[in-house]
């Protein structure tokens, strides 16, 4: 097995541990402002830094304009506080020519901004090597320049409400997924061998078709112009034609239809196994349908219920490319935003802050399976 563990080693672990691990890091402002942050390494950020503070910025932004990196410090620093880069890179061109007096008077004269606590507050947090801003960030938190941890204002509060969609969105795909492969799956148990192979293949046959053309296919279908539209016009269902796609309803019908066989696997592998005897012997003692199926045949399928439940939850969560193309702008769910911040504004802090949080609360769920179902319970095979 060696050879196989050092492959995932390199090829999974190692790549998804590095970008989890830019969700920590905080080195870009240290290695081009190392006076400044050395000078702010005591400052209780109640008041403005002393002299030393100013002196040192002023000779790192001459250095770090000279050797064309101050670029980078200025790109973290603006993800903390908007304007952070016009900032820096104007005071430095300002300061990079020899002034009169203090450098507390030349920075001042360059923006005022640097008389403000805030604006060296910025610089602090970010003096590295490791930091919690980015964690923080990604709930709609921060740190202030004494240290206390505030929330965002409310403008700025996108994350906590992105979370509970991306939550709502894959607990309610799971709930409508159980509630349609439950009687499925108790369909095929009960079927011939031979048909419920034949039923099977056309359960499993989503799974062997791409998640682009899935998608796109729903795309097709739900359209002002699509099949769906079209047919309750002739059959005089629908007046005009109704807005299908890009909200709520077009995504869990797409990711139903995509993970509705990660449901009916584990739930027909328990059911197979159930002996159709005890629903008989039920019957005989003279229950009923509902009590034998609640006292009998329930019971028996919670292992299959907990698997299916697990395997399409934790997809869900991570779903991506569907509520991107059938989804409106209230329907993305984390994904969606990590691939912004890593792609588009190449804030890999922030994206990788999100993504450490979205792994942690899949361990959490799968921790908490386990310890209330347990994974010998898991079936998902006959």
């Amino acid at each position: 097995m060696a050879p196989l563990l050092l492959f995932l080693l390199l090829t999974f672990v190692a790549p998804i541990g590095r970008m989890l691990w830019r969700g920590v890091q905080d080195d870009e402002v240290a290695a081009v402002l190392p006076r400044t942050t050395a000078a702010l390494a005591d400052w209780d950020g109640r008041a403005l830094p002393p002299d030393a503070a100013f002196a040192a910025l002023v000779e790192d932004m001459r250095e770090g304009r000279a050797a064309g990196t101050l670029g980078a410090a200025a790109g973290r620093l603006n993800y903390d506080q908007a304007g952070f880069r016009t900032l820096l890179i104007a005071s430095a061109r300002r300061v990079a020519r020899p002034f009169d007096g203090s450098a507390r008077d030349a920075l001042l004269r360059a923006d005022p901004a640097w008389g403000q606590v805030e604006t060296w507050g910025a610089i602090h947090r970010a003096r590295g090597p490791l930091t919690d801003f980015f964690l923080l960030a990604s709930v709609d938190l921060k740190r202030d320049a004494t240290g206390a941890v505030t929330t965002l204002p409310q403008d700025a509060r996108i994350f906590r409400i992105v979370f509970v969609r991306t939550f709502w969105i894959a607990g309610l795909t799971t709930l409508i997924a159980l509630v349609l492969a439950y009687p499925l799956s108790a369909l095929l148990a009960h079927l011939p061998p031979r048909t419920a192979g034949l039923m099977m293949i056309a359960v499993l046959l989503p799974l062997w078709t791409g998640l682009m053309v899935r998608t796109a296919a729903w795309m097709a279908l739900l359209a002002r112009e699509g099949v769906i539209n079209e047919a309750m016009l002739s059959l005089g269902v629908f007046a005009e034609p109704k807005t299908l796609l890009f909200n709520r309803f077009a995504v869990l019908v797409a990711m139903v239809h995509i993970l509705l066989p990660f449901m009916v696997l584990p739930l027909y592998a328990v059911m197979r196994q159930i002996p159709r005897s005890l629903w008989r012997a039920s019957e005989s003692l003279g229950a009923g349908f509902l009590p034998s199926f609640l006292r009998v045949w329930l019971p028996q399928t919670l292992p299959g219920i907990g698997a299916g439940c697990l395997m399409v939850f934790i997809q869900a969560l991570g779903f991506y490319l569907t509520p991107a193309l059938l989804g409106g702008g209230n329907d993305q769910m984390l994904s969606y935003f990590i691939g912004f911040y890593a792609n588009q504004t190449v804030n890999w802090g922030l994206a990788a802050a999100l993504a450490l949080l979205l792994l942690a609360a899949t361990f959490l769920i799968v921790g908490l399976y386990g310890r209330l179902v347990g994974f010998g319970a898991v079936r998902t095979s006959t």
